[in-house]
């Protein structure tokens, strides 16, 4: 399909605008008007500027306030549109979006509105444009798609059509099934849109906090899917109103936008398939339709995501006194050293099925980054039947692939750039025994006592605040994760929005938080990473019993954030849990969540620019997310007693 976006939709002169757009490689544009007004330049120069950068200005928008009017303000917008239409011309734009009035002049009057539609698009078609109505959710007297598309039926003009926007749609709760019965020819533009679910009045709503299809709560598959069974075959575009996306570097905002268009393409050309492919044996209309769109309609279509496994690995880059830091609190915590790379300064460390690699290769990326911004997690291995298959579809869904550096006869891993930097190894199944042959065993080390950890929980990220749409984007289309619910968290200077993405095995959980004050700690943490924008804040490692493993540690003279006793007795008066667990819990500083399915136990150790929790899982699918002020509360008290 042609692939475009609104203006609107990202930060920038007009002229940054489109050349992030074209980078994006996007076929068109939605012009929004205030863009234009702003720009220090003719139409005849913006159509040059978009024409040698490969786009095409497919619509003009919006022309506002028009139909349903009293005649004298219905006859002053017919000169207003005339001089619009001559600007179209110059642009070279062939179609108009008139939205739904939103004036208190408007008249509840279908059939007049009608009629000065087709006055409209009579006016437009002696200069071969076209006119498309759009359902505004708050408009004054038509606010849904039936009724708009009732109104273009009754204008009965073939230079005017209807225009679609889920937000409109979705927002409003209307149900988009209704539009597969419209004819798709007369169908002539598609916006998408999505956003999360909150409850407040529309339009700010609208203004304010949409974002691209796969980072918000809408069932744009669905809709999209309805539309293509119409019989549409015009462009498919992006129309975004967000704060957050006008702040962030519109370079990125379009690979964003890129990005959720094939993911949602992708999607719902598996939905077609699926659907095709159901019992021909059987009549069923629905096959007929989906075989005959998959026929008509060229959908993106990337290498299918492999299932991922677990955590593989992950590296750290330090120099070499961070390294020795590093390797100290890993020893204390359990870790044996495993061997020493073959060709690079770096150190191999495990304990049950995790394993961490400590860079401190002088000519490495991972120093490069602690370079940048400290000692940090610079490489995650996620483990996959597949590997060269996911690489494959994340650079088909414009993820960066990575090369490392390597020696003769190593080994090399597919990888691609994670947003931020990180970079993402994708590891085969048995990636342990392979990585054996990279490292070889270190002389007269002596292996620590094991502490009963068994594997990587789940990792957290603290993100700046316009990296936090794009890394749920990029784990929901490139790592195949499901976003869980979001949650506000209060830290003692602001709020932590956070959400959790893991697959459906849930052997890979990330969280991700940012930070809605700069003050808090996961603000200065991410502060401190400089342009990488965040990273990861902190490793959960899992274990069968924690209450040993917290022994064990505590006598390995690993350092855990005290927890106030406060929290213990309201531990108590909330649970039916019993004094003795209680103190037992209190003794290791441990934190307790109960689901109606299990429990959670965790505890958090002390390190540099990031820290490690030790977790227990009782059938339990959270992150304890209950007992995070308590945790970030006492890291701070911690924090203010140590500078006494």
């Amino acid at each position: 399909m042609r692939r475009s976006i609104a203006t609107v939709s990202m930060s920038g002169t007009l002229r940054q605008k489109l050349e992030a757009i074209a980078v994006a490689r996007f076929d068109a544009i939605e012009l929004f008007e205030n863009d234009f007004i702003a720009f220090n330049g003719s139409a005849s120069e913006l159509r040059a500027m978009t024409e040698d950068l490969g786009l095409g200005i497919d619509l003009f928008q919006p022309f506002r306030d028009f139909e349903g009017m009293p005649d004298d303000a219905f006859q002053k917008s017919l000169d207003r549109a005339e001089r619009k239409f001559d600007l179209m011309e110059a642009l070279g734009a062939p179609l108009m979006l008139v939205c739904s009035n939103t004036s208190p002049l408007a008249l509840d009057d279908a059939a007049r509105s009608a009629a000065q539609l087709h006055a409209l698009a009579e006016r437009a078609a002696r200069r071969n444009l076209r006119i498309g109505y759009e359902a505004l959710a708050w408009g004054r007297c038509v606010r849904l798609y039936g009724q708009a598309w009732k109104i273009v039926e009754q204008a009965d003009h073939p230079h005017l059509g209807l225009i679609l926007d889920s937000f409109h749609t979705l927002s409003l709760r209307d149900n988009p099934a209704g539009i597969a019965a419209i004819r798709g020819e007369r169908i002539f533009f598609l916006q998408m849109a999505d956003a999360p679910l909150l409850a407040m009045d529309v339009l700010q709503w609208a203004r304010h906090h949409r974002n691209f299809p796969g980072q918000g709560q809408f069932d744009l598959e669905n809709f999209f899917l309805q539309v293509l069974l119409a019989g549409y075959a015009g462009p498919l575009s992006l129309e975004i109103f967000n704060d957050q996306f006008r702040e962030t570097p519109n370079r990125r905002t379009a690979l964003d936008a890129m990005r959720s268009l094939l993911l949602l393409e992708s999607q719902v050309r598996a939905r077609l398939e699926r659907e095709r492919e159901r019992d021909t044996a059987v009549a069923s209309p629905s096959r007929d339709a989906a075989a005959h769109t998959l026929q008509r309609i060229e959908l993106f279509d990337p290498p299918r995501g492999p299932a991922l496994e677990g955590f593989s690995f992950l590296e750290f880059g330090v120099d070499d006194d961070n390294a020795e830091a590093l390797g100290t609190l890993l020893g204390q915590l359990g870790f044996a050293r495993a061997g020493r790379h073959r060709t690079k300064t770096v150190t191999r460390y495990r304990q049950g099925d995790i394993q961490l690699a400590v860079n401190a290769e002088p000519a490495s990326p991972a120093r490069a980054r602690f370079d940048a911004q400290g000692p940090s997690v610079c490489a995650i291995g996620l483990a996959t039947a597949e590997p060269l298959q996911a690489a494959s579809r994340a650079a088909a869904l414009l993820s960066a692939r990575h090369e490392s550096p390597r020696g003769a006869h190593e080994l090399q891993l597919p990888a691609i750039v994670a947003p931020g930097g990180t970079i993402v190894h994708f590891v085969p199944s048995a990636g342990g025994a392979m990585l054996d042959a990279d490292f070889v065993a270190t002389p007269g080390s002596t292996p620590a006592p094991d502490a009963g950890l068994v594997g990587i929980d789940h990792i957290a990220l603290g993100l700046a605040q316009d990296q936090f749409d794009t890394w749920i984007l990029f784990a929901k289309a490139v790592l195949g994760l499901q976003r869980g619910e979001s949650l506000e968290l209060a830290d003692p200077f602001g709020l932590i929005r956070s959400s959790g993405v893991a697959n459906a095995t849930r052997s890979v959980r990330l969280v991700l938080n940012v930070s809605l004050s700069q003050r808090t700690r996961t603000a200065r943490q991410v502060s401190a990473t400089g342009r990488a924008g965040g990273g990861v804040q902190h490793i959960a490692l899992g274990t069968r019993d924690i209450f040993a493993t917290m022994e064990r540690l505590r006598g390995n003279g690993v350092r855990f954030v005290p927890i106030s006793a406060n929290y213990y007795d309201d531990l108590l008066a909330r649970l039916d849990l019993g004094e003795a667990a209680v103190r037992r819990m209190q003794s290791l500083d441990i934190l307790y969540d109960r689901s109606p399915t299990g429990e959670f136990l965790h505890a958090y150790a002390f390190a540099d620019r990031f820290f490690f929790e030790v977790v227990q899982r009782k059938a339990y699918d959270g992150y304890g997310a209950v007992n995070a002020p308590a945790r970030m509360a006492a890291q701070e008290q911690n924090a203010e007693s140590t500078k006494k």
